[in-house]
Order: C-alpha cells, then sequence, then structure tokens
C-alpha cells in the first residue's frame, strides 16, 4: 500500500498547518482547504483516501461536504473534526456519513491513530483490480497504468474510465455513463460525456483504447479505433 493521501479542510491556518506537518512526520501526505469552496475543488480534481472534515468552515459547511462526498459514491471514509463536543452534534455528524468523530483539543497522535484504522478499515473493503487491453485500473488507490506507464487522470475522467472498464469491453451508452459517472444534477443535453472520453482517449495515448460505436455508445478494448473528431 502506498503513502496515505488525505485532505483536511480547517479555517484555523495555525492548526491547519500543525495538523499538516505532524502528518508528513508520520509519512501521510496531507492538504489543506481552509473553506468548503477549496475543498470541493481540490476533491475534483485530486484522489484521497480520507476527509478530515471540520464542522464549522467559511462556505460550504463540513456538514455539506460529507454529503456530497456520500453522494459521490466514492467510499472515502471521513473524519469529522470540531470543538463540539455534545452526543448530539457526534450523533448527528455520523448521522451524515461520517465515520469517525474527534473533538478539539485532540492530540496529534490520536489523529494519526484513527487515520491508520480508517484506512486498515477501508483496505479491507478494497475493490479488485481490473486489466484489460494492457490497462490496469486499481479502484482503491485511484490510479491507472497502461502497460506499465502511470496515467494521471482527473476525478471525472477516471469515473468515466472506471465505467468502461467494469463493462469487459461491453458498450456503454452516453446516458448510462452521464448517470454513473456524474452528479444528478447533470444535464443531459449537454456534451459533458463526449468532451470528456475524448479527453480521457488522449490521456491512455496511441493505440486508441476507446471506441465509439456510432449511435449506441462507448467501448473499451484493443480495437479502440480512430480518435473521435470534434
Amino acid at each position: 500500500m502506498g503513502i496515505m493521501r488525505v485532505l483536511v479542510v480547517e479555517d484555523e491556518p495555525f492548526m491547519a498547518e500543525a495538523i499538516r506537518d505532524g502528518l508528513r512526520l508520520e509519512a501521510i501526505a496531507a492538504d489543506l482547504a481552509g473553506d468548503g469552496d477549496t475543498a470541493l475543488e481540490l476533491l475534483s480534481i485530486n484522489s484521497y483516501d480520507i476527509a478530515v472534515l471540520d464542522r464549522d468552515i467559511p462556505g460550504p459547511s463540513g456538514d455539506e461536504i460529507a454529503g456530497r462526498i456520500v453522494a459521490s459514491g466514492s467510499g472515502m471514509p471521513i473524519l469529522m473534526l470540531t470543538a463540539a463536543d455534545r452526543l448530539d452534534d457526534k450523533a448527528t455528524g455520523f448521522g451524515l456519513g461520517a465515520d469517525d468523530y474527534l473533538t478539539k483539543p485532540f492530540e496529534l497522535r490520536e489523529l494519526v491513530l484513527r487515520l491508520r484504522a480508517l484506512d486498515r478499515r477501508r483496505a479491507h473493503n478494497r475493490p479488485p483490480v481490473r486489466e484489460i487491453a494492457g490497462l490496469r485500473l486499481d479502484p482503491f488507490r485511484r490510479e491507472v497504468y497502461r502497460d506499465g506507464r502511470y496515467v494521471a487522470l482527473t476525478r471525472k475522467q477516471f469515473a468515466v474510465l472506471e465505467v468502461l472498464v467494469s463493462a469487459e469491453g461491453g458498450v456503454i451508452s452516453a446516458e448510462e455513463l452521464l448517470e454513473r459517472a456524474w452528479d444528478e444534477n447533470a444535464d443531459p443535453f449537454t456534451n459533458a460525456v463526449r468532451i470528456t472520453v475524448s479527453a480521457l482517449r488522449k490521456r491512455l495515448g496511441e493505440p486508441w483504447l476507446i471506441s465509439t460505436v456510432p449511435g449506441v455508445g462507448y467501448r473499451i478494448g484493443a480495437d479502440g479505433g480512430e480518435l473521435e473528431r470534434g
């Protein structure tokens, strides 16, 4: 298992930096977000093993971010970080989908122990690595390799590729991709699927692995055909 990577959402700069520096000493990589909007942006472009959320932050609250993570279906564990220590506050947090709860003030060592426990628990539920046509996709680490070469993908590109790979060469319609890789607010009349698939093809490189079945959808395999134009 590689190094753990966590997102720490905390609006108090000194505490956030202390947490980041302390985790770094424990070989845990941490990105910081001081408000809800920054947190959502980081979650959209990076893959994290665990989210550490302060509930009371500017912009979308920690509760709202937890809800978004749960709704995404990523299975990312959530550790709530808050000054509130009342039982009903904790019950609310767990009700939102939090996996653990830590109240301030706390010892960094306790945070590290809880993060490692969450990571072990997640590892026990690790989905299988999938391979097709020289492509290796690890849903747990959210990593993709093609013929041994690491391929950096955005979160959305990874989601689309995961759906295509899970079909094992079967055709997936644009409507199904939109339903499974986007949220419920996605506009079915946009070109989001076509644009994302086109960008994904280019990221994976030649020879092309994803082919378009006109009027039906997309499939992945060794005979990816030519790059869709336009």
